[in-house]
């Protein structure tokens, strides 16, 4: 067998690769973020690589990945592992499931968190025709990990096909929650039906308009950019509307700093019943812990809007308002209820109230290819 370099041009999708004392942790946001503002949840969002995926050239017929997993479990909920999806010349190939790892269980009741150690994984790829082909192994979206090493039974080297690059920035539905598979999130599927190369900026919890993801997004070379906004603001009840519309303003105007012409996608929050009129905060429904299923909820009055708090509506009127005022030919308003609405929502439910359902995902996916991609 023969080792493959993991590098930022054999891994695609990434800010970088951080070493560690087992490997290389991926990092879709660069250190400089995590030093300016090491928050913890944005810390284990980000280093969840989703979008993220290692792309080889290779006639061989067997490879290894070893890499060592961990992740972030609310005790007494049960969520699915992430997979490594491969895919050959763009067709799925095989879905294999993380194993072991370490689990970092958090204690609903005290907050306290507890590490259990677990062992690393080797993932194995074969029977492959051995003819020059493209192999990508999607990391998971879900779970952080550690990249140990990669093998070939046949040179290899970095994928250097050039597709437009696309960078989409959002929240926990970008990044891909309740997606069972990395490349069937929605903005993957999306990214794969277009032909781009994706740079997914999707950080569960942490879409809140921050001055450093407008930096990092103004930063990453693109030829296309699309930002989702809204969801993370209410379901945080981060802001007020005198607040928020000014900050997406201010978010806009640094990513054009770097990208004055790309063509800029301003995305409305899709359909969401808890928050649609009812301000944030969010949480956990007590129930959950009873059904072993996560249920959200949101604390707020419904139909209180007084003072400026925020609900979905309140947004999409807000970035409507924000997008009227501009005068930014190459930026362009996304109704998120066309990619996602209230009818949708009869045929595919949120399972969790807040996130799509694989079906849901694909759904997205297709449409945004089709009415913001023009992918036919």
């Amino acid at each position: 067998m023969i080792d493959i370099t993991l590098d930022t041009t054999t891994v695609r999708g990434l800010a970088e690769l951080e070493p560690t004392s087992r490997g290389l942790r991926p990092h879709r946001l660069p250190a400089w973020v995590r030093t300016q503002f090491p928050d913890p949840q944005l810390l284990g969002v980000e280093a969840q690589p989703a979008g993220a995926r290692i792309a080889l050239r290779t006639a061989a017929s067997r490879l290894e990945l070893d890499l060592h997993s961990t992740r972030a479990t609310l005790r007494g909920l049960s969520r699915p592992r992430g997979p490594v999806d491969v895919r050959i010349d763009g067709a799925l190939h095989d879905s294999v499931e993380l194993e072991g790892g370490d689990t970092l269980d958090t204690d609903p009741a005290t907050g306290i968190r507890q590490l259990v150690d677990g062992p690393a994984q080797r993932i194995t790829v074969d029977g492959l025709d051995p003819r020059d082909k493209l192999v990508e192994l999607w990391l998971p979206h879900n779970e952080m990990i550690e990249l140990i090493a990669l093998r070939a039974d046949a040179p290899a080297s970095p994928d250097a096909t050039e597709r437009p690059r696309w960078v989409h920035h959002g929240s926990s539905i970008s990044q891909g929650s309740n997606a069972t598979q990395p490349s069937a999130t929605w903005v993957s599927l999306a990214a794969r039906r277009a032909g781009l190369d994706l740079r997914n900026l999707g950080v569960g919890g942490s879409a809140q308009i921050d001055p450093f993801m407008a930096r990092v997004i103004r930063d990453t070379p693109a030829d296309v950019i699309s930002v989702a906004l809204g969801i993370n603001v209410v379901n945080a009840d981060a802001m007020r509307l005198r607040a928020f519309v000014p900050a997406v303003h201010g978010f806009l105007d640094t990513i054009r700093d770097g990208h004055p012409d790309t063509p800029l996608h301003l995305i409305t929050p899709i359909w969401c019943g808890i928050h649609g009129n009812t301000p944030g905060p969010g949480i956990i429904e007590p129930e959950s812990f009873a059904s072993g299923t996560l249920l959200f909820g949101a604390a707020g009055t419904p139909g209180d809007t007084a003072g400026g708090r925020l609900t979905l509506e309140v947004i999409r009127n807000a970035l409507a308002d924000v997008y009227a005022h501009r005068d930014d030919p190459n930026l362009h308003l996304v109704d998120g209820l066309g990619l996602y609405g209230e009818a949708d929502a009869a045929v595919h439910p949120l399972p969790d109230r807040l996130h799509p359902s694989p079906e849901a995902h694909r759904l997205i996916g297709e449409r945004f290819a089709r009415q913001v991609l023009g992918v036919a």
